[in-house]
């Protein structure tokens, strides 16, 4: 029999997994919820679920083999609460795709008391966009995909889980709630309050030098892009991953005092190191894997400055069928070439377009 899968939460992430499954395997029956009854209703239609429920727990729920939870982490933990009193099949698996995992696991093992097998969940890719026009069969192919098992599951239960996401073509990962929390923290977390952190150092000082706002462009504009993300997601994901954060702030404010104090005292050489060990780490990390925070997938075009341009390179793009996300003109000066910046969904659009601009013109293409 075909194995039936309930999905709270419609947008990317919840879209993407439903796309995945059902693209790996049309036979599974996916029932899907979402707040919104509209997005519900366009999920259906482009065909990543077979079946809208209007109410979060549908009358047959109980027949159902797996419960993805695809929602913000408090409502999550709300979710947990409330299905300790739903009756479900027995065996059934249920998991999230939280950015946090401490809490929401600690939240299973208490609510659910080994009634329900518990998977915490976390695929580690998305997009800049939202909502399930978004969602793509692929977004996490080549991704990690961290599994955070809670205390009564078994080795076939996390087979099972793994089993229903084989189209996903992720990398699985397990580990601890404790140890996905301390990890994620460094590496998505914090960098997020970094780059927030520097917009508001560059806000602080736009009265004193107006000109701050428009040459913070081009580089300045990169780094800090994360910083454009959901406060919502993010004002939750802090407040719940709390403890390794603070921890994480002690260890910036010491990293800090340490570069202060070369440039204070001019220790040239030191600082020479710091730069130098940072570059060699950077450029030793892996290229192609999709990590925590979304890759961006830009390619810089030089183009000549004549009425027209834009719409060139775009056609070439449009006549071998290759999406763009985003197209931005970096610069663009008379009688000199500008620069176009092209964002693609994925490195495999990227490669492509290479490829395409090469074949119809002479314009120079780069990767930054």
């Amino acid at each position: 029999m075909a194995k039936k899968i309930y999905l709270i939460g419609l947008g990317l992430i919840g879209g993407s997994i439903a796309l995945s499954i059902k693209h790996n395997d049309p036979s599974i029956h996916i029932i899907g919820f979402d707040i919104n009854n509209d997005q519900a209703a366009l999920a259906k239609k482009l065909g990543a679920i077979d079946e809208v429920s209007y109410e979060i727990f549908p009358s047959d729920i109980s027949s159902v083999d797996i419960i993805f939870i695809s929602t913000p982490v408090e409502q999550t933990i709300n979710i947990i609460k409330d299905l300790k009193d739903v009756e479900l099949k027995k065996n059934v698996i249920i998991t999230d795709v939280g950015s946090t995992k401490v809490k929401i696991v600690e939240s299973a093992n208490k609510y659910l008391n080994g009634r329900i097998k518990f998977v915490g969940g976390h695929p580690m890719a998305g997009s800049h966009k939202s909502g399930i026009l978004a969602a793509k069969p692929h977004l996490f192919e080549n991704a990690f995909y961290i599994l955070t098992p809670s205390k009564y599951v078994t080795l076939e239960d996390l087979e099972q889980l793994k089993n229903i996401l084989e189209g996903t073509k992720a990398n699985f990962i397990e580990m601890s709630p404790q140890e996905h929390d301390r990890v994620t923290g460094v590496i998505s977390h914090f960098p997020h309050i970094v780059a927030a952190s520097l917009v508001y150092q560059a806000k602080n000082h736009e009265e004193q030098f107006p000109l701050v706002k428009r040459l913070a462009a081009g580089g300045f504009r990169d780094i800090t892009r994360i910083a454009s993300s959901n406060p919502y997601m993010w004002r939750d994901i802090l407040l719940h991953n709390k403890g390794p954060l603070l921890h994480l702030f002690d260890d910036w404010i010491s990293e800090m005092e340490r570069v202060k104090g070369f440039v204070e005292n001019e220790e040239a050489e030191n600082l020479y190191d710091y730069f130098e060990h940072a570059k060699h780490y950077r450029d030793g990390l892996p290229e192609k894997q999709k990590g925590a925070i979304p890759s961006f997938y830009d390619l810089y075009v030089d183009v000549p400055d004549y009425p027209g341009i834009i719409s060139e390179v775009t056609g070439f793009l449009a006549q071998e069928k290759i999406s763009l996300t985003n197209i931005r003109i970096i610069e663009t000066r008379e009688e000199i070439y500008g620069v176009l910046r092209l964002s693609f969904q994925t490195e495999h659009d990227r490669e492509l377009a290479i490829n395409c601009i090469s074949k119809y013109s002479t314009y120079e293409t780069f990767i930054i």
